[in-house]
């Protein structure tokens, strides 16, 4: 029996380098600005996993957020700058893993032009919060599943695959090197 890969009709992997990279990690993070932000990756512990909302993502693949310096990410990004971004954009789309080295600034321009609002129920004192740090993340590496033509024609393909007893998937996924 050939493998899901295999009974493939379409082609379903494509690698991307470079600005096609960058544009792909944007897009998706564009979709879903919420992710789940692991530490811990290197040090033989378990992960510690925690939501995170991207302040800033650009076609590069940075990101961007916000934090309190006395948190216990920070304290982990000290000890182990290697980070695992998590997102998923949509039920059966848009999903997206990336691995990138993290560093901790508190630099007051770039807090002062990601700030919001809502961020206030974290930091107290508003935008001049002592305690706020940027955290960026710069990806080393990611890694992509998605549809090619949109949730409506990725179920349909699946429902007359289905029908058909065959693989109609409008999957695509592969590899992110910015």
């Amino acid at each position: 029996m050939d493998s899901i890969n295999e009974q493939q009709i379409e082609e379903n992997h494509k690698d991307l380098i470079g600005s096609e990279a960058g544009k792909k990690i944007k897009e998706l993070v564009d979709k879903n600005t919420t992710c789940y932000f692991c530490t811990k990756l290197t040090t033989g512990e378990p992960l510690r996993t925690r939501p995170m909302s991207v302040q800033k993502v650009d076609t590069l693949g940075n990101f961007w957020f916000l934090s309190a310096d006395d948190s216990h990410k920070n304290a982990e990004i000290q000890d182990d700058k290697y980070v695992q971004l998590l997102f998923q954009g949509s039920e059966h789309s848009d999903f997206l893993s990336v691995y990138g080295v993290a560093t901790i600034s508190k630099n007051k321009q770039l807090i002062e032009e990601l700030w919001e609002p809502l961020l206030r129920t974290w930091f107290t004192e508003g935008v001049d919060d002592p305690r706020i740090t940027v955290i960026h993340v710069k990806t080393e590496q990611g890694y992509y599943w998605d549809n090619k033509n949109g949730n409506a024609v990725a179920f349909a393909k699946m429902a007359v695959g289905a029908m058909l007893g065959k693989t109609l998937d409008d999957s695509i996924e592969g590899t992110l090197t910015v």
